[in-house]
């Protein structure tokens, strides 16, 4: 019960940590008030805040470029699915097609999730260190957004500290 309740915690602390950086450099590109943060149940995307005054709720999700290195962020095992995906990635040596596939993977997902809310925008953050904004910006033409997903807007921050920079992936 307590590495469950941890591993919780350790993952709300990500998601937030993703949260705030997304806003920071959300607020900086656009000029548009983007403020406070709480976490949501099941069933809700996992934060919620105020852009411009009205509520945005935010899913966020991490890109990792392998099983060993999402274990070493995240400093524990990982589910057996999450696992079995990351393990194909290792069959790409190529730091670009293991970014597209990563990236790919996870929009995939998310695209069939369905959430109670109005107004839901998607953040991944990406956790590889040898990727930057810059780079994903370089293979936007490559990466495949699904048409139909339930997300008003698509971004990713970057890298883990948020010092590349965010980039718009849909629309």
């Amino acid at each position: 019960m307590k590495h469950t309740q941890s591993s919780e915690s350790e993952k709300i602390a990500l998601e937030h940590e993703a949260a705030r950086l997304f806003m920071r450099w959300y607020e900086h590109k656009t000029g548009e008030i983007i403020r406070h943060i709480w976490h949501n149940r099941p069933r809700k995307p996992d934060v919620s805040c105020f852009l411009n005054g009205e509520r945005l709720d935010l899913e966020i999700a991490h890109v990792y470029g392998s099983e060993k290195e999402a274990m070493k962020i995240l400093g524990r095992e990982l589910d057996e699915k999450t696992r079995q995906e990351l393990k194909e990635l290792d069959q790409y040596t190529d730091a670009h097609q293991r970014l597209l596939k990563s990236l790919n993977r996870i929009l995939a997902n998310k695209s069939v999730k369905r959430y109670k809310t109005h107004r839901v925008w998607l953040v991944l953050r990406n956790a590889h260190p040898a990727w930057t904004a810059e780079e994903i910006q370089s293979l936007q033409h490559h990466i495949d957004v699904p048409d139909q997903h339930p997300f008003e807007q698509i971004w990713i921050v970057g890298d883990m500290q948020g010092e590349s920079g965010i980039v718009q992936l849909f629309p």
